[in-house]
């Protein structure tokens, strides 16, 4: 099966011809023209027609049509009229097909037959102008909220010029089972709307206005939804219908390729929900985070040094021939470049000491590679030297790269590139392996890079939370595989002064900004890492004084938890125990984890650390 991608021009921002031009270069092969579009355009309908066609984008549809079925006689003619002038504008364009929505008028009328007679007279008026009209149920629509209803006026109409448009937001917003799409005629269902939400408790009219996402950044299951479709047979556009202030505030281009990666997505999970063959290869199943690499200048990497001994890193390795250094213990590798040039030094150079890279072990990086370019993924190409190891790479958050490293080659990987023996690794680690890595962008960003890694990873979504920061909420998602193997956090705020934003405004754009470590005894590492002289982030004793309250913990506990600045939360019998480090250079910290039996991300915390981080907040932590 192979959707054939539309999107309404409404969904991204921008002017008609600007948002037409973002269409075209992001691959879709057709467009919804928004009626409030068209009006503010400077361009007349015929030029915009002839523009759509220079793009090579086919007009899909002009909507929305609004109040028509079911009026008393006065109001009835006038909005004929108003029909019949709308199809001049439909010929200009070069579309046949109007969106007709369900009257939400409080003058229009409970009459079913009456409905039934407006809509074979608008059929006979719109066959004689060669056109067709599209009848959708608005969750919200006076008479007519249900596409099963909507379904049975086109249906018992029986007009050859009248169908239906099925809206994904209408239908799932109202919980309707996807099963009863199974009666649609395919030759009826002019055109499929696609749009997904989070699921939220509002009324409809709001929650559809401002809250709309593409497949796979909601809750909506979509993909049982649109597999209902394709049983039917229907083979036309699967048009997406966005609105959303967060894409309004948005370039147009970015969320028109957001939009196509989405309809990809959604493509690929009907075919396999349906058994039937999909464009692309499954989405990534990661064995986990194979390493993580820092740009830094040498004085940048000494302060990394720093830190990294501290919590019980030992640098076990050099590279054969560049200014790179392995850092190693557990299961974790951390690389920091000081290379003079190239992607680490450039990216040093605009955002300081950092995050540049991080390398995901895959099955198979053919099979990951593929995916990547079916979703429109950009790769990254550099040099690579006599006798590397050339490690794929996609561009990720930031302008940082995501590395796929081949599980079965790893150990080879790391023996050919870093023979350089500096130090063992530790006999005893402290730390295991990488627990999460949060990423902090802007606001807007945050819908775009989840979708990223949804599409591209088999991981799961966790619901969005509102995190208090002194200056201002924060709002964070994470994603993770199924075995917790890989867990990114994503993080952003509206407020200017919150830490998310002074991080993004210090930084120069979007990053890592913390990276969790999984210690199987916190308080052992704590230990260690405080002798060691690692600067600890400090918890005030009010904390402490409220989880003896909260959980009456045993005092001797309490105490050696107040003493190494180490966090709790609970969930049932399950535990979370956490620390801080503070930041390196006022800009990447780090976090201590042990978990037993625990698989959030101790969020109720979130405020403690940002108020004890607001201390340092000049300019970052």
């Amino acid at each position: 099966m192979t959707f054939k991608t539309s999107i309404a021009t409404v969904s991204i921002s921008g002017a008609l011809s600007d948002k037409l031009r973002a269409i075209a270069e992001a691959g879709y092969g057709g467009a919804e023209i928004f009626e409030n579009d068209l009006l503010s355009a400077p361009e007349s309908a015929r030029e915009i027609g002839a523009m759509m066609r220079e793009l090579g984008v086919e007009c899909t549809m002009f909507q929305p049509f609004r109040d028509l079925e079911g009026l008393p006689d006065d109001l009835r003619a006038r909005a004929f009229e108003r029909m019949k002038r709308k199809f001049e504008v439909m010929e200009q364009l070069g579309t046949d097909l109007v969106l007709l929505c369900s009257n939400c008028s409080p003058h229009a009328m409970d009459d079913r037959q009456r409905m039934l007679d407006d809509l074979h007279e608008l059929g006979e008026m719109a066959a004689a102008h060669g056109k067709r009209v599209g009848y959708e149920a608005l969750a919200w629509g006076r008479h007519v909220a249900d596409h099963r209803d909507s379904w049975a006026l086109v249906r018992d109409v029986d007009h050859p010029a009248i169908g239906l448009v099925l809206d994904g937001f209408h239908s799932l917003a109202r919980r309707i089972p996807s099963a009863s799409i199974g009666d649609i005629r395919p030759e009826k269902l002019f055109i499929v709307q696609v749009a997904d939400a989070p699921m939220l408790d509002m009324d409809y009219l709001n929650w559809s206005r401002h809250f709309r996402c593409m497949p796979g950044q909601g809750d909506f299951p979509l993909a049982e939804w649109a597999a209902a479709i394709a049983r039917t047979g229907y083979d036309g556009w699967w048009s997406l219908e966005i609105f959303n202030d967060r894409f309004r505030a948005s370039s147009a281009h970015q969320v028109a390729r957001d939009g196509h990666r989405s309809l990809r997505l959604l493509e690929d999970q009907a075919a396999r929900l349906l058994k039937r063959p999909s464009p692309m290869p499954p989405r990534i199943a990661p064995k986990g985070v194979e390493f993580i690499e820092f740009a830094a200048s040498h004085e940048e990497a000494e302060d990394f040094a720093r830190v990294f001994r501290a919590l019980g890193f030992a640098p076990v390795g050099r590279h054969r021939s560049k200014d790179v250094t392995r850092w190693a213990q557990g299961q974790i590798n951390l690389v920091v470049n000081s290379e003079p040039e190239g992607l680490a030094h450039s990216f040093d150079m605009v955002h300081g000491g950092s995050v540049c890279a991080i390398g995901l072990a895959v099955p198979d990086q053919q099979a990951a590679l593929d995916r990547a370019q079916a979703l429109d993924i950009p790769r990254f190409a550099q040099p690579v030297g006599p006798d590397e190891w050339e490690i794929p790479s996609l561009r990720g958050v930031g302008g940082s790269l995501l590395y796929l490293v081949d599980a079965d080659t790893r150990a080879a990987m790391w023996a050919d590139e870093f023979p350089r023996a500096v130090e063992p690794a530790p006999a005893k680690p402290l730390l295991s392996r990488v627990d999460h890595i949060a990423q902090t962008m802007q606001y807007e960003e945050m819908l775009s890079w989840l979708l990223y890694y949804h599409a591209l990873l088999d991981v799961k979504k966790t619901p969005q939370l509102e995190i208090a920061d002194p200056m201002g909420l924060v709002y964070s998602q994470a994603v993770e595989t199924a075995d917790g193997a890989l867990r990114f956090t994503l993080n952003g705020s509206m407020a200017v002064q919150s830490l998310s934003s002074r991080f993004i405004q210090a930084y120069f754009g979007a990053g890592v900004q913390h990276i969790a470590f999984a210690s199987e005894d916190v308080f052992a590492t704590a230990q260690a890492a405080a002798d060691a002289g690692l600067p600890m982030l400090d918890i005030g004793p009010n904390y402490y004084e409220d989880l003896e309250a909260k959980y009456a913990l045993d005092p001797d506990l309490l105490a050696r938890m107040e003493r190494l600045n180490i966090l709790y939360d609970r969930d049932g019998d399950a535990e979370y125990f956490q620390f801080y480090t503070r930041a390196v250079a006022k800009r990447v910290f780090f976090e201590v984890v042990e978990r037993r039996g625990y698989d959030g991300y101790g969020a109720v915390n979130a405020p403690i650390r940002l108020n004890a981080q607001a201390k340092y907040r000049d300019p970052l932590v």
